[in-house]
C-alpha cells in the first residue's frame, strides 16, 4: 500500500510538473524575411525596423491597434480645442526608459521637435509638418499647437516614426534601441537574429513572453523547414506562395488577413523615356495583374488600380482604367516614338513578391517591346540606390505605411513625380478633418495618380501569418508594419 501511494504521489507530482512546464513556456522564436538596416524607427524608412521594435521596444503618444484604430499609449488621454488646432496630452506617470531614465513631457517635446527639425533624418518628416509649437505644461502634460487643423494628427502620432525617444539615448538607438516598451533590446547577431527580453519595470500591462528572438530567414526554401521542425514557432509575414506547403499541418495555424501594402511597379518619372505619359500608360496596359498575383502571392493578393488599400473606406476601384491590353500598349509606344522598343533596368529587392513578380513583369513588358535587365539588389542597396539616390528605371516594392498616398506629393521622393493638381488635393486633405470631405479628396487623389500612370499599380500585399497552433495574440491584419507581441502567449 505504501509503495502504491508513493507511486501515485510520484505520478501526480510528475503530471503537475509537466503541466507547469507546458504552462510556463514564455519564449518565442519568430521568423522575419528581412534584416533591418538598424533599429531606430525615427531614422529609417525600412518596414523591417518597425517589424521588430514597434509597440515592443518603442512607444508613442498614441498607437495603432490591430484594426487600424487609434489607441492611447504614453498619452493616457487628450483634449482638442474647439478650433481643432491645440492638442493637450495627459501623460502616464512613473514611466521609465529601459536605461532607467525617467520619461516625462520633456522627452515628448524633444522627440517631436527633433522629428520636425530642419536637419531631421526622419523618413516620414511630413507627419510632423502641421506642428507649430510643442510646449511642456508640466512633467505630465504636453500641449501641441498645429498650424492648421489636421484630421489625421492622432493617427500620425501612432506611426513608428513618431515614437518617443530620450535625449540621453537618441543618438545610439540604431544599434542599441532604448524605449519605454514592454520589451527591451538584448542582442543583435548581425545576419542571424535580434533578441528582445521582457522589461521587468514596464509601466503598463505586463507581457506574457519573457524572451522573443526575431530570426532572420530571407531564403524562402529555409522558411518552411524552420516552421515544420519547430525551430521557428511563428512567421507573421509568411511568403504567400509557400502557404500550400504548410496549410494542412495540424500543428500550425494559417491566418490570412490584409495589409496596407500597396505593391507597385515604381517608375522613375523624370528619367527618359519614362517622363513620357504614353510610355507609362503603355506599361500599365502591358501588365496582367492576375498573372502577377498568381505568381507572386499564390493568388492571395488583391488587385489595385491606385495607391489605396481596398480595405480603406475611401478606396476607389480603378483597376479597370488599364485593362491588360498588349495591343494598346504597343500602339502607345509607337505614338510615343518607341516603335523599335525600349531598353531599361528593373531593380528587385529580396522579398518574394518582388523577385517572383519581377520575372513576370519583365516577361509581360518584353511582349510589348520593353526589354528589361533584371538586377537583384539587397535591401540596403535598394534603400541607397533606389529610395535615396533615385538611381533606377523601374523597381517593384510594397509600400506598407498606412494611408500614405501623400508620398506622391513629396518633391524629393524617389518616384520623381510632380503634379501641382495632385499637390493641391493633398494640401486640402491635410487641412480637412471632416471625414466625408476627406474621403472625397482621397478619391480625387487616387484618380489623378491613375490618370497619370505614375507607377504600375499591381496588388495589395496579403498578410499571411503562420504560427504554432498553441500560440495566440498575433494580429490577423497589418494596418501598420509591426509584429506587436504585447498580447502574444502560449495557450496552457
Amino acid at each position: 500500500m505504501r509503495i502504491w501511494k508513493t507511486l501515485v504521489a510520484a505520478s501526480v507530482l510528475a503530471l503537475a510538473s509537466s503541466a507547469a512546464a507546458m504552462a510556463a513556456r514564455t519564449d518565442l522564436v519568430l521568423g522575419v524575411v528581412l534584416e533591418p538596416p538598424h533599429l531606430d524607427p525615427t531614422a529609417g524608412a525600412a518596414a523591417a525596423i518597425d517589424e521588430v521594435v514597434y509597440a515592443n521596444v518603442f512607444e508613442g503618444l498614441t498607437r495603432i491597434g490591430p484594426n487600424g484604430e487609434v489607441l492611447p499609449d504614453l498619452a493616457e488621454s487628450w483634449t482638442v480645442s474647439d478650433d481643432g488646432k491645440v492638442y493637450t496630452f495627459k501623460l502616464h506617470t512613473g514611466v521609465k526608459f529601459h536605461d532607467g531614465t525617467d520619461f516625462d513631457a520633456n522627452d515628448v517635446k524633444f522627440s517631436l521637435d527633433r522629428a520636425r527639425a530642419d536637419n531631421s533624418v526622419n523618413a516620414q518628416k511630413g507627419l510632423f509638418s502641421a506642428i507649430d509649437t510643442v510646449e511642456v505644461v508640466d512633467p505630465a502634460t504636453v500641449k501641441v499647437t498645429l498650424k492648421h487643423p489636421q484630421g489625421s494628427f492622432l493617427y500620425n502620432m501612432g506611426w513608428g516614426d513618431a515614437v518617443i525617444v530620450a535625449p540621453e539615448s537618441a543618438d545610439t538607438n540604431k544599434e542599441k534601441p532604448i524605449g519605454t516598451g514592454p520589451f527591451k533590446f538584448q542582442n543583435w547577431a548581425k545576419g542571424s537574429s535580434i533578441t528582445l527580453v521582457k522589461s521587468d519595470g514596464y509601466w503598463g500591462d505586463p507581457v506574457f513572453l519573457d524572451k522573443a528572438e526575431f530570426r532572420i530567414i530571407p531564403d524562402a526554401a529555409a522558411q518552411v523547414p524552420a516552421l515544420l521542425s519547430g525551430d521557428v514557432q511563428a512567421f507573421p509575414f509568411f511568403p504567400p506562395d509557400a502557404v500550400a506547403q504548410v496549410k494542412d499541418n495540424p500543428n500550425l495555424k494559417v491566418v490570412i488577413g490584409s495589409t496596407e501594402g500597396e505593391t507597385i511597379l515604381a517608375i522613375n518619372n523624370k528619367k527618359p523615356p519614362f517622363d513620357n505619359l504614353k510610355v507609362r500608360q503603355a506599361i500599365s496596359y502591358a501588365l496582367d495583374r492576375k498573372a502577377i498575383i498568381d505568381g507572386a502571392t499564390g493568388g492571395l493578393g488583391v488587385p489595385i488600380g491606385s495607391h489605396m488599400s481596398p480595405s480603406n473606406k475611401a478606396y476607389v476601384d480603378l483597376t479597370g482604367e488599364y485593362p491588360h491590353d498588349p495591343a494598346k500598349a504597343k500602339e502607345l509606344l509607337k505614338e510615343a516614338g518607341f516603335e523599335n522598343g525600349i531598353k531599361a533596368t528593373l531593380k528587385l529587392p529580396p522579398p518574394d513578391y518582388a523577385r517572383l513578380g519581377g520575372e513576370i513583369v519583365a516577361s509581360e513588358l518584353r511582349d510589348v517591346g520593353i526589354n528589361l535587365e533584371i538586377i537583384p539588389v539587397e535591401w540596403a542597396q535598394w534603400l541607397d540606390q533606389v529610395f535615396t539616390r533615385k538611381d533606377y528605371d523601374l523597381t517593384i516594392v510594397s509600400h506598407t505605411e498606412p494611408s500614405d498616398i501623400d508620398i506622391y506629393s513629396r518633391k524629393d521622393y524617389y518616384f520623381n513625380y510632380d503634379n501641382p493638381a495632385f499637390d493641391k488635393v493633398i494640401e486640402e486633405l491635410n487641412l480637412t478633418s471632416d471625414e466625408a470631405k476627406r474621403d472625397e479628396l482621397l478619391g480625387k487623389a487616387q484618380m489623378i495618380l491613375a490618370d497619370d500612370a505614375v507607377v504600375g499599380f499591381l496588388f495589395e500585399l496579403p498578410k499571411v501569418g503562420v504560427w504554432d497552433a498553441r500560440l495566440e495574440g498575433f494580429w490577423q491584419n497589418a494596418p501598420i508594419q509591426a509584429n506587436d507581441l504585447t498580447k502574444v502567449k502560449w495557450s496552457e
